[in-house]
């Protein structure tokens, strides 16, 4: 994308706040909030340095260590959905934000079994007065 790209005159200088998902995703838990705390703080110098007329290359980072704050909570986010996920894989309640989204009409319908569930009157009166068979001339 055109806004990922540095600029032509940047080209030469090394991106070091730039991670990948897939590398993040090998890590743990400790180590992804630990690097999670350093970009935080780089990115506070960053902004330090764009107030007191740091350097183009710092502005230019600034977007570079946003994405990868970004990145870097989506994992810990992705991490944290799966544990709890496994953990109530076999409970009868699961948490709001893991259940299906569907539409408010269609989480409140009956279920099937609800759906096809009778009375015990009605389950008299179809056992005692059953369908009728007809038998028709062809």
């Amino acid at each position: 994308h055109w806004r990922c790209r540095l600029p032509e005159f940047l080209s030469h200088i090394s991106i070091m706040g730039k991670v990948k998902a897939s590398e993040l995703r090998n890590r743990g838990k400790d180590d992804l909030l630990k690097q999670l705390d350093e970009l935080k703080t780089e990115l506070g110098q960053l902004r330090v340095a764009k107030v007191t007329g740091g350097a183009a290359s710092k502005l230019s980072k600034i977007g570079v260590v946003r994405k990868s704050i970004a990145k870097v909570l989506t994992v810990v986010n992705e991490k944290q959905r799966a544990a709890v996920k496994a953990d109530t894989a076999n409970s009868k309640y699961i948490p709001r934000d893991l259940r299906t989204k569907k539409t408010r009409a269609l989480r409140r319908a009956l279920t099937k079994e609800e759906a096809t569930a009778k009375t015990l009157k009605q389950q008299k009166k179809d056992r005692y007065f059953p369908m009728r068979k007809y038998a028709v001339k062809a």
